[in-house]
């Protein structure tokens, strides 16, 4: 199915760019989501190597002895490696690489490696969700960028066009109210460690409300309150965001202790450095991409197998600084899987101005989450190669990064990981519905101390 619906694929881009509302999938084609594709969209198929093993429900049992919100274990934690990509047998595997990757063992060879594991198709989700995705794939379009007749489950499960994509990524599903404690810290150039947030956040998906539906959602998709407790010149300060399917209406309030009050930020996307992690990351680098798509023009290359970040519990059992080498994550607690991934490229649209006019980002099939990305600069030099590591939580049930992202920069050599978990008791904690008022600047005004 791959190689036919790739250039299918192909075909069909360039005539959907330049129309306007276009209906995602016919009922024939939304049909595949119950037998070749998965609920959400992927190849229920393995690969012919027996490499990618097929998608048999995803990995649901849980874990004994865990209770939510509690640290989370490694389901696969007695596998061993299959084998390791270094800088000496890069070129032996660079067909299923990234820019980024490649470039991070070039940089860094004597450091820098990818730990191969056997592939598992954790991916899940409840009855519900693939039920609206089913719904999705016949009701949704876009109408121009703004997805309408969606609602809790991938918008696009059948895509035809690399803003449909995106928006996979922006809508997957990863619960509809959690809370997480974690940390962020930027990493110079030459090892020394920031601690740039320390804080607890939480999150809410109105999409993913179980009994909501596409005519009475608002457009709110992703509401965040953060509240910093350190580093201590930052304590007490907050962060609230609204993301809205419409980009006019997505909003975002800070409050600074400096000033007692709450202030509604003028421009809260695309590359204006976001205070949620000390302005070292711009909006939309945020889970690799986040918010707006009208900066760019978005492509559909389509679909490939590759080495990604997967199934990473792995990466919360150690201490902080074991986890954190000099230049990078430290390798060996980093888990990669080969799986099947969409490519979608970005250029800057006419008109429209962004540090990083080109970009590049790999989706896994399976959970729509963008798992790596590259950013090249103006004078289109890779500059920036963007992670996330999705994790195992049967208990909600999916595999997805509970705000663990970051990227290297490849100019300058500094990098950042937000969402480090590791040594917090509290890691990513189901929750009961938040109330209507809890991710207002009121609320956050509340919130806000010293």
């Amino acid at each position: 199915m791959s190689h036919h619906h790739t250039k299918t694929l192909a075909a069909l881009c360039g005539a959907l760019l330049l129309s306007g509302a276009v209906q995602a999938s016919t009922p024939e084609e939304a049909a595949q989501l119950k037998t070749t594709l998965t609920p959400l969209g992927g190849e229920r198929a393995g690969n012919k190597d027996g490499t990618i093993p097929a998608w048999d429900g995803g990995y649901t049992k849980a874990v004994p002895g865990f209770t939510n919100g509690g640290r989370r274990p490694d389901p696969f934690a007695s596998e061993k490696p299959l084998y390791s990509i270094t800088a000496k047998n890069a070129a032996q595997y660079a067909d299923k690489l990234s820019e980024g990757v490649k470039a991070m063992l070039k940089k860094y060879p004597d450091t820098y490696r990818l730990d191969v594991y056997p592939t598992h198709r954790t991916a899940a989700a409840p009855q519900w969700v693939y039920d609206n995705t089913a719904k999705n794939a016949v009701n949704g379009k876009l109408n121009g960028l703004t997805p309408e007749g969606v609602y809790g489950g991938i918008p696009f499960p059948i895509p035809k066009s690399g803003a449909e994509a995106i928006w996979n990524h922006s809508l997957r599903w990863r619960g509809s109210d959690w809370h997480v404690d974690f940390r962020g810290i930027q990493v110079t150039a030459d090892g020394k460690q920031v601690v740039t947030v320390d804080g607890r956040g939480d999150f809410q998906m109105p999409y993913y409300e179980k009994d909501g539906d596409a005519a009475s959602f608002n457009g709110d998709y992703w509401l965040i309150r953060l509240v910093n407790a350190g580093p201590p010149i930052r304590a007490g300060e907050a962060i609230l965001g609204r993301e809205n399917l419409k980009a006019d209406r997505t909003q975002a309030w800070v409050y600074l202790t400096g000033q007692r009050r709450v202030r509604k930020l003028p421009i809260a996307c695309c590359d204006t450095p976001t205070p949620a992690t000390a302005g070292i990351m711009a909006f939309d680098e945020v889970d690799v991409f986040n918010g707006r798509l009208d900066r760019f023009d978005w492509k559909l290359v389509g679909k490939k197998e590759m080495y990604i970040p997967y199934n990473s519990n792995k990466m919360l059992q150690p201490k902080v600084s074991e986890l954190l080498g000099e230049h990078h994550l430290n390798p060996d607690h980093i888990r990669w899987e080969l799986h099947r991934v969409w490519i979608v490229e970005a250029s800057l649209a006419p008109g429209k101005r962004h540090q990083a006019p080109k970009g590049r980002y790999y989706l896994d099939e399976d959970t729509w989450t963008a798992v790596l990305g590259d950013r090249w600069d103006a004078n289109g030099q890779l500059w920036k190669t963007m992670f996330s590591n999705p994790i195992v939580m049967p208990d909600l049930p999916a595999t997805v990064p509970p705000q663990q992202f970051g990227f290297y920069d490849l100019v300058s050599g500094a990098w950042y990981v937000n969402g480090v978990l590791n040594e917090k008791s509290e890691q990513y904690k189901i929750m009961p519905r938040y109330g209507n008022t809890v991710f207002t600047p009121e609320a956050m005004a509340g919130e806000g101390q010293r």
